[in-house]
């Protein structure tokens, strides 16, 4: 068997509902017989994927964080390229909503960036290859199955990647701490990438330099800076307001 595992409830159920195809057996702790349970695995059983329920201690041997009972072996996901992105983009009839990451390297920020990008709607998040973090089985289960929904592309040149959606008319709103203007003075209406620096260090400064306009979130405590996802979210969703409005 080759692959990757996937668990978590959310996580196991999203790759059932949107790619059952990738799906190649599933472990289930013993002690649960409830209807999640029993739907799933009469779902399988109409797939013909193979199931078991076993103990908890080998469902800890197989992946290492909280599992919540269920593990599946999954085929390895098609990632999209850069040029699939571009040639979806194209294809939409919605101005570009993006996510931008430089260089986030923890898999729980990850997955917690991707699990609010499919809740406000962005169309796709990226990355660059090196030095940032993967969608493992951690970020997919942190996720709650956005990795399945939310397309993660990562590139080989973030730079030149942004200079392409840049030629396509796509604002670039960076964050930075030192930043003179705020979330709240950004326009988020139009086609844009919202672009998040890595955790402590920020962007780097080719990315920054990119980036057509700078913005900082106003911190009224003692503290300086907010984890990055939670930062994430609270940008997003200042843009998800505008867009509604």
């Amino acid at each position: 068997m080759s692959g990757e595992f996937v668990f978590g409830w959310h996580a196991v159920e999203a790759v059932l509902k949107r790619e059952p195809g990738r799906l190649q057996q599933v472990w289930i702790q013993t002690g649960r017989q409830d209807r999640r349970v029993k739907t799933i695995t009469d779902t399988l059983d109409e797939l013909g994927v193979r199931w078991a329920v076993v103990h908890r201690r080998e469902l800890d041997e197989r992946v290492a964080g909280v599992h919540q009972g269920v593990v599946a072996a999954v085929s390895e996901s098609q990632e999209w390229t850069e040029d699939d992105l571009l040639t979806h983009l194209a294809a939409s009839d919605k101005p570009p909503f993006l996510l931008v990451l430089d260089g986030v390297t923890d898999p729980h920020n990850l997955g917690a960036c991707m699990r609010t990008c499919d809740a406000v709607g962005v169309q796709a998040v990226i990355a660059p290859k090196d030095k940032s973090a993967s969608l493992t089985a951690v970020a997919r289960k942190v996720a709650c199955g956005a990795a399945e929904t939310v397309p993660f592309v990562r590139v080989t040149n973030l730079a030149r990647f942004l200079r392409t959606i840049k030629d396509q008319g796509v604002w670039l709103i960076g964050t930075a701490g030192e930043a003179d203007a705020t979330l709240y003075q950004a326009d988020f209406k139009g086609p844009i990438a919202l672009v998040m620096g890595a955790e402590g260090a920020g962007m780097r400064r080719l990315t920054r330099e990119h980036c057509d306009q700078l913005i900082n979130i106003p911190m009224l405590g003692h503290v300086d800076s907010l984890n990055v996802s939670v930062a994430t979210g609270v940008c997003l969703y200042e843009a998800l307001r505008q867009r509604l409005g």
